[in-house]
């Protein structure tokens, strides 16, 4: 195994929540050019209605980025600046009037989809919260200028960095009651609770918001995956400063890391990440785990086994362990949890190194059976009969099932 690759990793630390003007912040103070992001925010055609501004401050202590957008109407009312924490006159728009000048400006393609999908997700919460068709809300925050900047801006930013995966852990939504345009709401506000449905949470740190439904928004359409364990090298940090003074740091902390990975030299070998699905069992009839990993299986396992195990007290018991693509993880945890008697099931990723293989059927004696050849720096290296095969020809000829494989073996390795 020679050379390496790397995934740029993209990481939402939420311990103090996420607002839109948090993020952006944290974007600036990771390495995103503040000029580069205020030149390309100017190519949106409501450009003349607001101002950014961008300073060093900090919060107990952390020191941070800290943008505002300041809304030129609302310079008569001395210059109110916006954040998660302050509430001032929005202009309402509704989701058509907002695609359109998405749509409408000079921005790239791929800034305009991803802007447009947080938008969406906040569209489809608010309809869903006040019962109104989508076309038919009028949003009093995601429709003003400050929040279309905050949207439009974070899209950038994720452009700007092109990182390969984007991660966040655990969001904090902070407690207590906020004061908005339908009067006062329990924290989280019912438009945030409905973007962070299935993703992980925890409240009451503090008693007051802490994430916006735009700062949601912001998480479920760029966020690859949700996780507290941070497994990558950590290359640079930023931190994006609230507007409160609170009792914690009411910061952003986002990292830039690189997760590094072996790879053979030739290229006739195939890399690919798995998750490997662990929990140990002491209670359960031994009887049932055929029909386990049967269901395991159907349901997308690329490998299913068990491990016999000494557990406290000297009971007897087994590792099940569950091989699998990311996207099958959760459909197959819910099989461990409702099928086993397991209360909690390990996680881990795991880089995995494949040969290049082909696949062949062979004629034999006794009919048709399929072979799997492995190549490794463009060498056979293996060839293996496909054992259902070698099966049914046992079982059609009535005869015993090595004499199927003698039969292939000669096949492959007598040349005949």
């Amino acid at each position: 195994m020679i050379g390496e690759t790397d995934m740029r990793i993209l990481y939402y630390d939420c311990f103090a929540g996420i607002s839109g003007d948090m993020n952006l912040g944290a974007m600036i103070d990771l390495g995103v050019d503040k000029d580069y992001l205020i030149k390309e925010l100017s190519k949106l055609n409501i450009a003349g209605e607001f101002e950014v501004k961008v300073e060093r401050q900090s919060r107990k202590g952390i020191e941070g980025t800290k943008v505002d957008v300041i809304l030129k109407h609302d310079e008569e009312d001395h210059q109110q600046h916006h954040g998660h924490d302050n509430h001032h006159h929005h202009e309402h728009r509704n989701i058509g009037s907002i695609e359109s000048i998405i749509n409408s400006s000079g921005l790239n393609s791929n800034v305009k989809k991803t802007s447009l999908s947080m938008f969406g997700k906040v569209a489809q919460a608010e309809a869903k919260v006040h019962g109104k068709p989508l076309n038919e809300v009028h949003f009093h925050e995601v429709g003003a200028v400050d929040s279309i900047v905050d949207i439009v801006g974070a899209a950038i930013c994720l452009d700007y960095l092109k990182v390969d995966k984007v991660m966040s852990s655990s969001v904090e939504l902070g407690g207590g009651f906020v004061k908005c345009a339908h009067g006062t709401i329990p924290v989280p506000a019912p438009a945030t609770v409905e973007i962070l449905k299935g993703v992980p949470v925890k409240a009451g740190i503090v008693p007051f918001e802490t994430t916006t439904p735009t700062g949601a928004a912001i998480l479920v359409s760029s966020v690859d995956e949700f996780s507290d364990v941070k497994e990558f090298i950590i290359e640079k940090i930023g931190y994006g400063v609230g507007g409160r003074d609170t009792d914690i740091p009411n910061v952003l902390r986002v990292y830039l890391g690189k997760k590094f990975f072996e790879l053979p030299a030739a290229n006739d070998a195939e890399y690919d990440e798995v998750c490997l699905l662990e929990c140990n069992i002491d209670d359960m009839n031994p009887e049932i785990y055929e029909y386990i990993m049967e269901r395991l299986f159907n349901k997308g396992a690329l490998d299913v086994y068990r491990i016999p195990i000494l557990m406290k007290k000297e009971r007897f018991g087994v590792i099940l362990s569950v091989i699998c693509k990311e996207e099958d993880k959760e459909n197959l945890k819910e099989i461990i949890f409702r099928e086993t008697s397991t209360l909690g099931i390990r996680e881990h990723k795991l880089p995995r190194t494949k040969l290049k293989r082909e696949f062949e059927v062979i004629d034999t004696a006794y009919g048709k059976a399929g072979i799997k050849k492995a190549y490794y720096r463009g060498q056979l290296l293996k060839v293996k009969p496909e054992y259902d095969d070698c099966r049914r020809l046992a079982e059609n000829n009535n005869i015993p099932i090595k004499d199927i494989y003698d039969e292939i073996s000669g096949k492959i390795y007598g040349g005949n």
